[in-house]
């Protein structure tokens, strides 16, 4: 139970309670499909079964990896489970697992270059890379204007660029003149949450936010956003930011990245991309319609920790111009002056986003395309999207089921012909046989369920398995009815 003189983990123990963890996690893999995908704890029953105070003297290893399994894993949904289509996939693999356990036995803080160097020029390299195995333009490369950091989430990477737009808008000086109250945001009506949270927290406010409306695909209508942004500017307010979405999450919509890019242009407004799971199917060149238009873009976010099999969190964070962003976020205080941040010669990732500290998440991205290579990761995206077209075909020939939406990548939406209060009972009845996860949306104010293929490990075996289990399901409550 440690070493008694000093209470710390020795190096004997960490390894064979290491392996221990390590055996654990790969039983887990092994099994993961047998156990139900969601919890089925009651609210408040973990902690109950947790001790009121914690211990006064330290526990055997033995016995916290015992409760672990007693206590916690019953109250895990389990997101990797091939049977997981709620949401959106939270991948993990194992090569992405392994770099991260290297992150953590680091513990490095990488805020600065010189705090360590490796942690930020692995960072520039492989966000290098991605831009390249993306073909993103030129602009997002780190040998160009701008370049790639890793942010923890999609949210935080529009927060970021929402506070660089406010800022260029006001010429830097949104805290002296008080001019963000006149700012103008612009993002669809299927937009993620994350950007109406941001607008609160840039001080541009939700009043100041125009939420435009979409076509019959969902997507951003262009020409309502010109409409909009002329009539802000006859009210006497500022444009300053739109959020353009490639691959909505009700829908997985893909926005007009070329009209809207153009529009942005001639108004002098930021245009910010968000592709937080859709973006991970650049990586095949069939797939990269979806980003036409994106050198229009002043940044671009998508999440490997959504679709690209590395896990939370780790999301990739583009921008055109560094300078703006390093000018939006840069604060220097005394402790953190050093000769190699004042030669000019490095980046310090500390001025590309909110957080002065930072983990080293470039390590489990590095592990995984190195271990999987373009292709191998290609090869997985295409068998995905496969998944979905197929499944989205059964759909369209069943007389009972109907397509909500098109479903151009991995996302089919879809619905029982029988009403809302049927597809609310129906998505009850399949989450709560344990053998799948869905989750729903609504789409013309219709209730729809969602079937999101992106895990890492699910297989055609599973899809049809969750096909024919959504069949019987709707079969016993049409019996019922």
């Amino acid at each position: 139970m440690g070493d008694q003189t000093n209470y710390h983990m020795t190096s004997d123990e960490f390894r064979r309670y290491g392996r221990a963890v390590i055996d654990w996690i790969a039983d887990y893999y092994q099994s993961v499909e047998q156990l139900p995908v969601l919890s089925t704890v009651k609210p408040g029953e973990i902690r109950a079964a947790l001790p009121p105070h914690p211990p006064a003297q330290g526990e055997p290893f033995e016995k916290i990896l015992s409760d672990f399994q007693q206590i916690i894993l019953p109250g895990i949904t389990h997101w990797q489970s091939p049977n997981f289509y709620a949401f959106f996939p939270a991948n993990t693999s194992g090569p992405s697992i392994l770099g991260d356990l290297l992150s953590s036995g680091l513990g490095v803080q990488g805020m600065l270059w010189l705090t360590s160097p490796a942690c930020t020029e692995l960072e520039t390299h492989v966000l290098d890379w991605l831009a390249e195995m993306l073909d993103l333009p030129e602009k997002f490369h780190s040998r160009s204007s701008g370049g790639g950091v890793i942010q923890d989430t999609a949210s935080t990477a529009a927060l970021t660029a929402m506070l660089a737009a406010r800022e260029r808008a006001t010429a830097y000086a949104s805290n002296e003149t008080g001019l963000q109250e006149r700012l103008v945001a612009y993002a669809s009506s299927q937009a993620h949450s994350s950007i109406e949270k941001a607008v609160k927290i840039a001080g541009i406010g939700s009043q100041n936010l125009r939420l435009i409306p979409v076509d019959g695909r969902f997507a951003m209508r262009a020409e309502a956003l010109a409409r909009q942004i002329e009539e802000d500017r006859r009210a006497g307010l500022t444009p300053c930011f739109v959020g353009a979405t490639v691959g909505t999450t009700s829908s997985n919509a893909l926005d007009p990245l070329e009209e809207i890019g153009r529009i942005c242009e001639r108004e002098g407004v930021w245009l910010h991309v968000d592709a937080a799971m859709a973006g991970t199917a650049a990586l095949c060149p069939e797939f990269r319609y979806i980003q036409t238009g994106l050198e229009r873009a002043d940044s671009y976010a998508f999440n490997p920790h959504k679709w690209m099999f590395t896990n939370f969190d780790c999301d990739c964070f583009f921008v055109a111009d560094r300078a703006a962003l390093i000018r939006t976020f840069s604060i220097l205080p005394e402790y953190l002056r050093n000769q190699a941040s004042e030669t000019g010669a490095v980046i310090d990732y500390r001025d590309w986003h909110i957080q002065l500290g930072r983990r080293f998440r470039s390590l489990k991205l590095w592990f995984v395309i190195r271990h999987y290579g373009i292709e191998g990761l290609r090869y997985h995206i295409r068998s995905h999207v496969a998944l979905a077209q197929e499944f989205a075909g059964w759909v369209d020939q069943s007389p009972r089921f109907e397509l909500a939406a098109p479903a151009p990548l991995n996302l089919v939406c879809f619905r029982h012909r029988a009403g809302d209060d049927f597809n609310q009972r129906l998505l009850d009845r399949l989450n709560q046989s344990g053998q799948l996860y869905l989750t729903h949306t609504r789409l013309d104010d219709r209730m729809t369920l969602r079937m999101c293929i992106a895990q890492t490990h699910t297989e055609r075996r599973h899809v049809e398995q969750a096909w024919n289990l959504i069949q019987q399901s709707a079969h016993e409550l049409e019996m019922q009815a």
